[in-house]
């Protein structure tokens, strides 16, 4: 994922046929115009976690009404008026009955979690990616490293989302009794206590590292394949971005399955298996989900989830290395007028 070269274009054309004119050799490269990864410090930790909020931000707030729509589509004992065979039927469904901004239900509390915390995950990634990769392939790109950097990662983003996520999901179900995302944070903190923020933390992990140990493997894989010289290229950020979202949700919608019925706490769904009081632990879950679901419960929702994460991992990575290379030429171009 580092970027490698300079400003895209400025490679001088290879010399023609014949033994080279003495007048034709290349000039020394000017200051400023070096690669990007011969800088002494390369991207700096401010850079990193600059750009990381900003992708964070936009990967979430611009494919929000499809992961509402994930949530109910989740749910494993829906209301009858919340039962949906597809994504667009369910956006149309919820536009035309509860109003037009209905799925955009929780998205402030989504955005004050997912600048933070994909501040620090990118940063995270970035740092540990470098220096495994330097111990393990002497600077080589190593895949190994990518998925022990991305695992090690989302420890310290979901540590900050996860409360964010409980919020979110309880706004996002049908006929949610919240009237906002601070009455939410009331409510829940004053009848279950600060621990149903984090009740779902040790699934939130248990699904999100081989997300991400899976995502970052395939992206990284993906920009070996369509981007050697790992240039700042767009189209190739949006197509390995979107293959691993795509690869890593469809591997793992069991688990988010199990996290969802944690976070919501499904009154109708644990009722009808005798369950009273609140549902906690990865294990409880997974029983609760087959005991309802078989296992068809496991994939509720999987188109959604891969609809969801295929444009929204697309967007993080072609915003974050946007970016990254945007602030790193201003400050490249800046160092070269002083």
């Amino acid at each position: 994922m580092e970027l490698s070269c300079g400003v895209e274009g400025s490679a001088a054309a290879p010399p023609g046929p014949g033994p080279p004119h003495p007048a034709a050799a290349p000039a020394p490269p000017m200051e400023g115009t070096e690669e990007y990864e011969s800088l002494p410090s390369g991207a700096s930790l401010g850079t990193h976690m600059m750009a990381g909020a900003v992708a964070g931000i936009m990967e979430h707030t611009v494919m929000y009404p499809v992961d509402s729509v994930k949530t109910r589509m989740q749910s494993l004992q829906p209301d009858p008026k919340a039962q949906y065979r597809s994504v667009y039927e369910a956006l149309k469904k919820i536009v035309l009955t509860e109003g037009f901004w209905r799925p955009l239900r929780g998205i402030n509390v989504t955005m004050l979690g997912a600048g933070p915390a994909h501040a620090m995950y990118f940063a995270c990634y970035e740092k540990m990616k470098k220096s495994l990769s330097d111990s393990i392939q002497h600077g080589g790109n190593s895949h190994l490293a990518n998925g022990i950097a991305g695992s090690v990662a989302t420890l310290l983003h979901d540590a900050v989302m996860n409360p964010a996520e409980v919020v979110k999901q309880r706004m996002q179900m049908f006929n949610s009794p919240y009237k906002s995302v601070l009455s939410c944070i009331r409510t829940v903190q004053r009848t279950e206590g600060f621990g149903a923020f984090y009740r779902s933390y040790t699934t939130q992990l248990t699904m999100n590292v081989p997300f991400q140990a899976i995502h970052f493997i395939t992206y990284e894989f993906m920009q070996e394949q369509i981007n050697p010289r790992r240039d700042y290229n767009p189209r190739s950020h949006i197509v390995s971005g979107a293959v691993a979202g795509a690869v890593a949700a469809a591997a793992t919608t069991p688990l988010d399955v199990c996290k969802t019925l944690l976070n919501t706490q499904e009154n109708t769904a644990l009722s009808s298996v005798n369950i009273s009081g609140h549902l906690s632990g990865m294990l409880n879950a997974f029983k609760t989900v087959y005991q309802l679901g078989g296992v068809s419960g496991y994939f509720r929702g999987v188109q959604a989830r891969v609809i969801y994460q295929m444009p929204s991992t697309a967007i993080a990575w072609s915003v974050y290395e946007f970016f990254k290379y945007f602030l790193t030429k201003h400050k490249l171009e800046k160092r070269a007028s002083l």
